[in-house]
């Protein structure tokens, strides 16, 4: 009988610590502080201190973290910030929703992060910012992309909402930018149990338009000083994440013996795997391989009861929404939402099971 591995199991993931979860929600529910409690400042300090900032301001989702940060910003209208065009739509809709121009870069193919070498080609007048994505928990080139917004003048933010713990030269995601946005959405490497963001930064200026922009714009004096949103991290999604923080950097270190194990043991000749710069940085939100063949692939292993999925099956300049606002043709971008495939991934499971999802894609026939 065929042992089946679902692609993600969010119940199984979160069962060893499910007495220390039930714990912090029922505090919270006895408490009777819902919104902007303890236990969403609290957690705000936990993250800066353990990301390495100063301030911490916690958001209703990581695209509204993302958004907050732009518009906290104050950019003209039609100002270009510059983006990876191989991204979730979300980092795109962030731009868009601040009346800004998405200038759409293509990926390294093989780190599937922004291409630095083209940076230089989309620079315009207009350019003001450039978002990093640390896309599937790799961050970019940062070494490249620092240098080019300092030598531009351009404000530099971090998209880090698959990359919690990831580092670089010993500085963490989320503190190597002007700011930056996670995303506490429960598949992530550090989960909510729900919807939930965070902006993280050393501006404290950013800081204080960001908290009062998430709270209907409201600034010291009570009352909405500047047009807002209702965007907070609800106390039981913040005590919740209290609870997990103190795991993360074990559970980011199972997720790299995962991957050694995936990158030692699967071999086939039409699979390429991921290239991790920095192996002991990379936190592995996804295992992404890349095949010309993956619907033949994917049926395979379906039919060996491993789960997949496809990180993302449509490119963002494809969707409806950016139709009429591409800057351009992207081929390195579509090539590789042809081809990409996600393997489990999830500190859930066991060396036996990763080894058998191996061993299936080996023997995966191929087709000449």
């Amino acid at each position: 009988m065929i042992e089946l591995i679902e692609f993600l199991n969010l119940a199984q993931v979160n069962r060893p610590i499910e007495s220390q979860l039930s714990k912090a929600l029922l505090r919270v529910i006895e408490r009777g502080d819902f919104i902007l409690g303890p236990e969403s400042s609290g957690f705000e300090q936990s993250f800066a201190n353990y990301i390495g900032v100063k301030h911490a301001i916690g958001t209703g989702s990581g695209l509204d973290a993302l958004t907050l940060i732009i518009s906290a910003l104050n950019l003209p209208s039609g100002s270009e910030i510059i983006v990876p065009a191989n991204t979730y739509i979300a980092t795109i809709l962030a731009i868009l929703h601040n009346q800004c121009v998405p200038i759409l870069v293509e990926p390294c193919v093989e780190t599937h992060n922004i291409d630095v070498t083209h940076l230089s080609d989309f620079l315009s007048d207009r350019t003001r910012a450039v978002i990093a994505v640390h896309l599937y928990g790799q961050i970019s080139d940062w070494t490249a992309i620092e240098e080019f917004t300092d030598r531009h003048g351009l404000i530099l933010i971090e998209d880090a909402a698959q990359a919690h713990g990831a580092s670089t030269a010993g500085r963490k995601a989320g503190a190597l930018g002007d700011a930056a946005a996670f995303s506490f959405y429960p598949t992530k490497n550090l989960g909510a149990l729900g919807d939930g963001g965070m902006v993280t930064t050393d501006d404290d200026a950013l800081a204080q338009r960001v908290r009062a922009l998430r709270n209907y714009g409201k600034g010291d004096s009570g009352v909405s000083e500047s047009i807002g949103w209702n965007s907070r991290l609800d106390e039981l999604q913040a005590a919740v994440l209290q609870v997990k923080l103190p795991y993360l950097d074990a559970w980011n270190n199972r997720r790299r013996a995962i991957a050694r194990i995936y990158q030692q043991r699967i071999t086939h000749p039409l699979v390429q795997l991921p290239k991790a710069v920095e192996p002991n940085a990379h936190v592995w939100h996804q295992f992404v391989i890349r095949t010309e063949q993956r619907a033949r692939l994917a049926s395979h292993l379906r039919d060996n009861g491993i789960g997949t999925a496809i990180h993302y099956p449509v490119p963002a300049h494809r969707q409806p929404v950016l139709r009429d606002r591409s800057n351009g043709t992207l081929p390195i971008t579509e090539r590789l939402s042809d081809q990409i495939l996600s393997l489990p991934m999830n500190t859930s499971l066991t060396d036996e099971q990763v080894i058998s999802i191996a061993e299936a894609i080996n023997t995966w026939p191929t087709i000449t």
